[in-house]
């Protein structure tokens, strides 16, 4: 499998574009590479959807944010998401899902005939307009302890949503089949529009509005969910957030949303991580870092010292005449990554704790040792731990 282009690259465009640049370099290779201008070539198909699948990706700040961050490396899977299908983001692009995007570049909402190309939509219409009928998406906050991020989490929670109704199968009319044919698009499921652009006389194909699609219209409603095809009700949902995410990571669930009114498809359900600050140790990435406050005699003399880590409490060697600003490094005693199965590390900050009031043995024994060779330090000595203290306290 050859590699993936670069979606700039693919569009003919800088990183730096704006919406209005990335839409017209998509709408000219759109035109290029059309399967009705181009019939049977699949070098102009295969860049037909190379084009789309980039435009999907840039034209969405979300996903253009993510591309630009990670490129091709978080897609088209993302990082795994468990039970529901989760990632941040899929790019499995059909051909209707393409052509369901012609709405937002030549004006229309679906279909459309500029030039000639009004063949390849006729068939296509009724799909697309039951593909257009989506549920609304679900947001979620679920918040986790650095513990929780070190090792991933299985979650099952329970979310009012909507789903279709069991009454009517989801379709709003009694029964599930009181049903007529729509008048107004006389069972297509779509009327035709006529407008000016800057090609020409354009024509397009648009879901009908009386049946949104459907080609029908109901003839007496259900009367459990009043007509609407979905009703109210706690769903149990499980999932897994896997270990070294950060805060605010969103985790998709294809299909675990609101199901739409007259059926359809339903919406995805957003997993926002919240990140529950740890009482004690600092994230860095991978890394989380402790700051331990030493006594001066452990400081001098040498000793150990107990520390928190993420799974509990360990104790760590303090070599004698341990400077302020050393740093102690604990191996993978940190957080896991998404990308890698590399582990990250806790680093131990050492500060130095010097006492402000001293009885008088304390002042005597400090005093006793003022003449001493072994702790009078250089010039150069002084310098170092000076800038040392002052890049811990500022």
């Amino acid at each position: 499998m050859s590699e993936k282009r670069d979606y700039y690259e693919v569009l003919g465009v800088s990183k730096t574009a704006n919406a209005d640049e990335i839409k017209k370099a998509y709408r000219k290779l759109a035109i290029k590479y059309h399967p009705d201008k181009n019939p049977g070539d699949k070098a102009a198909e295969e860049k037909f959807k190379e084009a789309a699948e980039a435009y999907d990706v840039l034209s969405n700040e979300e996903k253009r944010q993510k591309y630009d961050q990670f490129g091709h490396s978080m897609g088209p899977q993302g990082f795994p998401g468990g039970a529901g299908g989760g990632g941040f983001y899929q790019s499995n692009m059909s051909m209707e899902d393409i052509f369901s995007m012609f709405g937002d570049i030549f004006g229309g909402h679906g279909g459309f005939d500029a030039g000639g190309f009004g063949g390849a939509t006729g068939g296509r219409t009724r799909a697309r307009a039951q593909r257009q009928r989506r549920g609304t998406d679900l947001r979620i906050r679920v918040k986790m302890t650095l513990a929780e991020i070190a090792e991933g989490v299985n979650k099952t929670l329970k979310i009012p949503t909507y789903v279709k109704c069991d009454h009517c199968n989801g379709t709003g009319a009694k029964d599930g089949v009181a049903f007529a044919t729509c008048p107004t698009c006389h069972g297509t499921g779509s009327v035709t529009r006529t407008q000016q652009s800057m090609f020409g006389p354009m024509q397009s194909q648009v879901v009908c509005p009386e049946c949104e699609g459907s080609g029908k219209v109901i003839t007496e409603k259900c009367s459990y969910c009043h007509g609407e095809g979905i009703q109210r009700k706690d769903v149990q949902v499980s999932f897994r957030i896997p270990a070294g995410v950060e805060d605010g990571m969103t985790l998709t669930l294809q299909g675990k949303g609101n199901a739409p009114r007259h059926g359809g498809v339903n919406g995805d359900l957003l997993v926002v991580v919240e990140e529950v600050k740890h009482p004690e140790l600092i994230r860095d990435g991978k890394d989380v870092i402790y700051n331990l406050m030493l006594d001066l005699p452990t400081a001098v003399l040498g000793g150990t010292a107990e520390v928190p880590t993420i799974s509990g409490r360990a104790r760590v060697k303090i070599a004698p005449g341990t400077q302020p600003g050393k740093v102690l490094r604990m191996r993978g005693k940190g957080l896991p990554s998404t990308e890698s199965s590399s582990r990250g590390d806790e680093l131990v900050n050492v500060m130095v704790y010097i006492p402000e009031k001293l009885d008088e043995k304390e002042k005597a024994a400090i005093e006793s040792l003022k003449g001493s060779p072994n702790i009078q330090a250089s010039e150069a000595e002084k310098h170092r731990i000076f800038s040392k203290l002052k890049h811990i306290f500022e």
